[in-house]
């Protein structure tokens, strides 16, 4: 297998993933002493995240488990999850610290209990652990027909002793120290769902599956008060303490109960609180703030800051609580991904932070009484977003998206900068008279202007709308556009062109101003869906038979023919320039082509298969949304940073898994052995010269050599007005060192100052003038070459000018250099500096050469290699512009 093969994907690689806050795991709050803070821990997924109740931010993701989280609890040092039969224990919110291997079953309930920690398992086996020494203390078993454990807790003041509710009804309590039973409670004939100490001593809040709430004295066996919740069984109960004596209770359809404890009564409902069952709630100690979470994958911190009344909703973080259908990324900042779920909802997630994170709400018929009656009693919601088209050119004057519903005729239109359904809802009118048919939105697109909306139907209409006024602009075709339902259309960056592919297999291409006909093409296959780079002009067209086709906008053919996906096409997206198309499909793989090419440069397999991808604009993150999966993922491209490999992948290619990342660091640390041989492969190193016919140029920037003709006009136009002060020196005897900083010079008494020029050091000769003399006779100008792509223009023309026998030089050395120039030109190399040597040389020294025949016979000789390399290129170049011009024409 290649290097490639062994890291699953040489261009992707996992950053973390967007949009997971919560499951169906009750959270836990923790307090900081020191930074005088409350924190949430909530489980997702392998990892648990921990945030701040203060803003909700995220302050730690822990390392990931090898399954995912069944059980989170935590203690004042350590936040404990059991996975499986295992326990691991974390410290500082992030890595594994102990780990406490003993159940024969799975584990699904902790509690933390001094410096032990008690778990039981599903076959009713209770095992108490030293945390530190991770040995068993104490193992209790029960028989799970007459006991079957469902809750546990440790009374407040109750040293050494646990309560333990059952499916049963009954309640046991016992003391851990000696392992005995100290008292059985009968219960109430309803199973024991909660277990939670209220602010009372001796006094415990019991909830059953019947929806009772039983508030009893465990010290003398009484009933204090009973409270009956009609939304079934009990999910979570919290007490306030800060001086309202106020039970809150969780129920399986989201809602929440408010009971007062000392009228008996209930005093506030708080209703669709979640849109799933409230899987935990915590009042915070001594403040007016509870704390809830769902496996809505929502989190929500309520402020109850009227008296008796309900609480208010202060801050919350909240994804999808139903995977999302499509993804696309909003702006050409690339920082923002908009994302349709199933839920019905359309969200922006933030890929900086998640405090831009935000959501635009559900669609509904009629906005108003959505308001009023909320989304979930809303008889006018619509079905979920199946796919849209975004475009945030004119985002600030009206909507700038357009969406398609699942089985719905009306697209809807949605403001980005409102966060909130837009003001227009598209629908034609050619179906006012009969809406009994079958009619549907299949597929969208707006304009690179913003301006225009265009949608297609599955009774094969294409119709256009405008995005400010929401009227109909006019339709394609006569009476329809194709004889099928469209399976895809796109307009051009400067809407000239419109393309449309149906389900009759043809493709269109239309005017898009006039609605004419431009050209029509048979596809070998139905089209699943079609994607149009606007700024290559390349449009992909996914296939029914699993391949794709690459189609020229330009000259209206097809240019590639992909294939090599063994299941259904589920998405397509091109990188910011147009030259690689990644594709998602039902085999688990993403695979990138390299359109130049038509090779496969890339391909891996995830676990679930990826239902829309997205590429950013900026080209950095593919962002991808997965089968049964909440979350948003994000695959950083490694070719923008380092050097990949992206040679075609061979035809028996088998690619391996690569885990979604999470939103934790990678904790892939292995290193791979890679053999020389390959490491080679891998690499391409280009060749000093391609071939002896061509001319190679030189790497050096144009600074160092394109305006070496014009420096005397560079240096007259850079020539200040004022000459420059001469800074004001020392009032001491005491020498200075110029420069921008005047400094003293410390006193040398080894060396004394002579008032006799030495006449030699005016007339040295520089390093550059003695290489070309040593190489006048063996011909080897290697080094001088070497010498002056060192210099910069400046010392360039200081060197030549010396060349010169009134500035000290000599006739022989500018013979020299006139060889080294006709030396270059033989070898074909750096072709561009020898010409502005040579231009250089001959604007200083034009008059000498003319004077001296040696030099004029040198000049002469380089005259004729100029002619010869000129003519040789120049044909070339003919040939290369003949076989374009040939190509065009043929393609044309």
């Amino acid at each position: 297998m290649s290097v490639g093969g062994k890291k699953g994907s040489s261009i992707f690689s996992g950053v973390r993933a967007l949009g997971l806050y919560s499951n169906h795991l009750p959270h836990v709050v923790r307090f900081h002493k020191k930074h005088r803070e409350f924190y949430i821990v909530t489980a997702v997924g392998q990892c648990f995240h921990t945030y701040n109740v203060k803003k909700l931010g995220i302050v730690a993701v822990s390392n990931a488990l090898p399954a995912d989280i069944a059980c989170l609890a935590a203690d004042r040092m350590l936040v404990y999850a059991a996975h499986g039969q295992v326990i691991s224990a974390f410290a500082k919110n992030t890595q594994v610290v102990h780990i406490y291997e003993g159940h024969q079953a799975d584990v699904h309930l902790l509690l933390p209990f001094g410096d032990h920690l008690i778990s039981v398992d599903k076959e009713n086996v209770i095992i108490i652990w030293d945390v530190e020494s991770e040995d068993t203390y104490l193992q209790i078993s029960f028989d799970k027909a007459s006991f079957e454990v469902r809750a546990i807790m440790h009374p407040s003041t109750y040293l050494n002793k646990i309560l333990v509710g059952s499916n049963q009804g009954s309640l046991q309590l016992w003391n851990v120290k000696s392992n005995k039973l100290l008292y059985v409670f009968p219960g109430w004939a309803s199973a024991v769902t909660v277990l939670q100490q209220t602010p009372a001593i001796d006094v415990v809040g019991v909830g059953l599956a019947s929806g009772q709430i039983i508030i009893h004295n465990i010290k003398f066996n009484e009933t204090l008060m009973k409270f009956q919740q009609d939304w079934g069984p009990i999910t979570a109960i919290s007490f306030r303490t800060d001086g309202h004596p106020v039970m809150a209770a969780g129920s399986p359809v989201g809602h929440v109960g408010l009971w007062d404890l000392e009228e008996k009564k209930l005093v506030g409902q708080m209703r669709d609180a979640h849109t799933t069952a409230i899987a935990g709630l915590t009042f915070l100690h001594a403040e007016p703030l509870l704390i809830t979470n769902g496996a809505d994958n929502a989190i929500r911190v309520w402020v109850f800051d009227v008296a008796g009344g309900d609480g208010r909703l202060l801050r919350f973080r909240m994804g999808h609580s139903a995977p999302p259908n499509k993804i696309q990324h909003y702006k050409h900042s690339g920082q923002h991904i908009l994302s349709a779920g199933q839920d019905g909802t359309l969200q922006s997630f933030s890929a900086v932070h998640e405090r831009f994170n935000k959501c635009l709400g559900h669609g509904s018929l009629n906005k108003k009484k959505a308001k009023k009656n909320s989304v979930i009693h809303d008889s006018a919601k619509l079905p979920p977003i199946t796919t849209f088209a975004s475009e945030s050119a004119r985002q600030n004057d009206w909507d700038s998206i357009v969406a398609c519903h699942q089985g719905f005729l009306v697209t809807t239109t949605w403001n980005y900068q409102k966060s909130s359904m837009g003001a227009h809802k598209l629908e034609p009118e050619r179906f006012n008279k009969n809406r009994a048919l079958n009619v549907h939105a299949t597929a969208v697109d707006i304009t690179s202007c913003g301006n225009f909306a265009v949608i297609a139907l599955s009774s094969g209409h294409i119709d256009v709308y405008n995005m400010q006024s929401g009227l109909h602009r006019g339709q394609y075709g006569k009476d329809r556009a194709h004889s099928g339902p469209v399976r895809g259309v796109a307009v051009d960056a400067l809407n000239q062109l419109t393309v449309s592919a149906g389900a009759d297999g043809l493709l269109k291409i239309w005017k898009f101003k006039s609605k004419k006909l431009l050209h029509t093409d048979t596809l070998p296959a139905s089209p699943a869906s079609i994607l149009l780079h606007r700024d290559s002009g390349m449009l992909a067209l996914a296939l029914d038979d699993f391949t794709i086709s690459i189609l020229d906008m330009e000259t209206k053919r097809t240019v590639r023919r992909l294939s090599g996906q063994r299941g259904q096409i589920n998405d397509m997206t091109f990188n910011h320039d147009g030259r690689w198309l990644t594709v998602a499909s039902m085999d688990c793989t993403i695979r990138t082509w390299d359109l130049p090419s038509g090779s496969l440069i890339d391909c891996f397999l995830v676990d679930t298969a990826a239902v829309s991808i997205s590429f950013s604009p900026t080209g950095n993150f593919l962002a991808s949304s997965h089968v049964d999966s909440l979350g948003i993922y994000l695959w950083s491209n490694n070719a923008l940073c380092s050097l990949v490999s992206l040679r075609p992948l061979p035809a028996d290619y088998e690619p391996t898994v690569v885990m979604l990342p999470g939103t934790y660091p990678s904790q892939d640390n292995e290193v791979e052995d890679i053999d020389a041989e390959s490491l080679e492969m891998t690499e391409y190193v280009s060749p000093e010269q391609l071939e002896k016919r061509l001319i190679t140029l030189s790497l050096l920037p144009d600074s160092r050599w394109k305006n070496l003709i014009h420096l005397d006009t560079i240096k007259k136009r850079n020539k200040p007005k004022e000459p420059p002060k001469v800074p004001t020196a020392a009032p001491f005897f005491i020498p200075t060192i110029p420069g921008l900083i005047p400094k003293f010079a410390l006193p040398d008494a080894s060396s004394e100052q002579s008032k006799v020029v030495n006449l030699g050091v005016l007339a040295q000769k520089s390093r550059f003038y003695l290489q070309l003399e040593d190489a006048l006779d063996p011909h080897h100008y290697k080094d001088p070459v070497s010498l002056l792509k060192e210099m910069g223009p400046s010392a360039i023309d200081t060197e030549l000018r010396g060349l010169a026998p009134d500035m000290g030089g000599d006739i022989r050395v500018m013979q020299s250099f006139l060889k080294m120039i006709g030396t270059m030109l033989l070898l074909k190399k750096d072709f561009d500096l020898a010409q502005a040597y040579l231009a250089l040389f001959l604007k200083l020294h034009l008059r000498i050469i003319v004077d001296q025949p040696s030099l004029m016979e040198e000049a002469e000789r380089v005259q004729e290699l100029l002619e010869e390399m000129w003519t040789s290129t120049q044909t070339l170049l003919n040939k290369s512009m003949c076989l374009l011009y040939y190509i065009k024409s043929a393609l044309l």
